[in-house]
């Protein structure tokens, strides 16, 4: 056999489904040798072969009382009882005189005993030693060893077995016996005693060997599934992707990932890191540069197209996003006008009693304060460029972080910023007066803790459904780009193209945003693009 050859053999050998068959022969005979075996020992093993009424002492026939009639002319044997103890070498090794544990001066090795019985008279048959195993009388004074016996037990002398030799005794007893089964008493060095009887029964370690091949056969199609090379679902790739940009559109991403996942068994990696669209798009062209010509995996997502002119930038129009007003739960107001919007981010309203609820009631007496996003973030410049006309937010006038310091200084305007969607969102729940604004998504999680409520745009509820066929002006298309062209077959090309799949049109039309692939919505997002910055 060449070396070729040799290596083919130990291939096969070690194939899963061989290796599963090479443990369950293992495991049987590991089991079973230690049933045996591993007591490395001398055993005795003993078996009650026959107990039987002789004579019951009744005179009917009946087929409920018929008994072995042995012996019948005898009136004193009534109730009497023949045993047929089978006792045996059944263990591996050799058991000598010297290997019953008795005191010194004791020359028997064994006892039988038969509870509530009365022993009257023992035959040996089938004996390896008739000279040990002779009859002694009773109150016999000779100190050679043989058979005695006195009430409920018979004394055994010390015999010689070796491996497979083995005697009967045939016990006479009379007595009605307490309901328990004869038995064998005694010790051995390096060995035990046991009834065989019981061991008709499956041991534990019979038991575990059946539960061990279960197991075995239970496991065996995770053992395949997880080492057979089986191919990738259609659509699914391995490999690492990272997903930065957008924090507006990252409940989506990280729902769109999972699911990814979930249909391609796991086998791609992918992390979602938003931090913004500016962010993103800047890490996306650190990543790619740094690639030396190679492809990046990396994907960014951006609300409205890349303020970024590189020519490395290749985007791809997925959705449009949908964003709202918020406001803290303490003003009652349920929707605005544009025109007054803009007047609050000018310093031409500051207290929100100069506002009209949808009853005609002034508004409460709050400062109002401008909760937005910093400069970098991509809804930050939606919110500028549809709502406010281009024109930009007023500086801020606290810490970034901190709304609750609410500082009067541009024409009385109060304002802070905040790093990401949720920040916003948190910050505006929490100071009383604020207004800001967030994707739909986001807004409506957080509006249905009860903390703050949307607001109506020139009395138009945002919705996907406001945008599709009316027009809802606070909308953005959604872009997400690469470094180049992701190659065919790559991760990032299988991820973008899952995107336009049923699977991500759902998960993108309950995140609050508006699929382009979806043709009916065609209109909507080239509206959404043309009018775009």
């Amino acid at each position: 056999m060449c070396v070729g050859d040799d290596m083919v053999w130990l291939g096969n050998l070690l194939a899963p489904e061989n290796l599963l068959a090479l443990l369950g022969v293992v495991t049987t005979v590991g089991v079973l040798s230690y049933e045996r075996l591993f007591p490395g020992r001398k055993r005795i093993g003993f078996r009650v072969q026959m107990d039987t009424v002789i004579d019951d002492g009744r005179q009917d026939e009946g087929p409920l009382h018929q008994r072995l009639r042995m012996l019948e002319n005898h009136p004193d044997l009534s109730g009497a009882s023949l045993v047929l103890l089978r006792i045996e070498n059944d263990g591996f090794r050799g058991i000598d005189a010297a290997d019953y544990i008795t005191a010194p001066d004791e020359n028997h090795g064994l006892t039988a005993t038969f509870p509530g019985r009365t022993v009257r008279d023992v035959a040996v048959t089938e004996p390896s030693h008739l000279s040990l195993l002779r009859y002694l009388p009773r109150g016999s004074t000779e100190e050679s060893p043989g058979l005695v016996w006195s009430g409920a037990e018979v004394s055994i002398p010390r015999v010689p077995l070796n491996r497979g030799d083995h005697f009967k005794l045939l016990v006479l007893l009379t007595g009605p016996g307490e309901g328990r089964d004869p038995g064998i008493d005694g010790r051995l060095r390096e060995g035990r005693i046991r009834n065989n009887e019981k061991f008709r029964r499956p041991s534990n370690r019979m038991l575990g060997l059946i539960l061990s091949l279960f197991l075995v056969m239970v496991a065996q199609p995770f053992f395949f599934n997880r080492f057979q090379d089986r191919p990738l679902p259609a659509g699914c790739a391995g490999g690492r992707l990272t997903v930065v940009g957008s924090t507006a559109f990252q409940p989506v991403m990280a729902r769109l990932a999972a699911a990814y996942r979930e249909n391609c068994r796991d086998a791609p990696h992918i992390t979602v890191n938003a931090q913004g669209s500016g962010a993103g798009i800047s890490t996306l062209l650190d990543r790619g540069g740094a690639a030396g010509g190679g492809f990046a995996p990396y994907l960014a997502l951006s609300d409205g197209p890349a303020q970024s002119r590189d020519p490395h930038l290749t985007g791809r129009l997925v959705a449009v996003s949908v964003f709202a007003l918020v406001v803290n739960e303490d003003v009652p107001l349920t929707g605005i006008r544009l025109a007054d919007l803009r007047k609050l981010y000018t310093g031409g309203i500051t207290d929100w009693r100069r506002l009209r609820t949808a009853t005609g009631a002034p508004g409460p007496g709050l400062r109002v304060t401008l909760v937005g996003r910093d400069g970098a973030s991509g809804t930050r410049n939606v919110f500028e460029d549809r709502l406010l006309g281009g024109a930009t937010e007023p500086p801020r006038t606290s810490g970034a972080d901190d709304c609750a310091t609410r500082i009067r200084r541009y024409q009385g305007i109060t304002r802070c910023e905040q790093s990401s969607t949720d920040r916003l969102l948190r910050a505006v729940a929490d100071t009383p007066g604020a207004i800001g604004y967030a994707d739909l998504d986001s807004a409506e999680r957080y509006a249905a803790a009860g903390r703050l409520r949307l607001l109506a745009l020139d009395g138009e509820q945002p919705s996907i459904k406001a945008v599709a066929e009316r027009g809802y002006p606070f909308r953005e298309p959604e872009y997400a780009y690469t470094y180049g062209t992701a190659p065919a077959n790559s991760l990032t090309s299988k991820f973008l193209d899952s995107m336009t799949g049923d699977t991500g049109q759902t998960i993108m039309e309950r995140g609050g945003h508006l699929p382009c692939s979806v043709p009916e919505n065609l209109e909507a997002c080239h509206a959404a693009r043309s009018d775009g910055r």
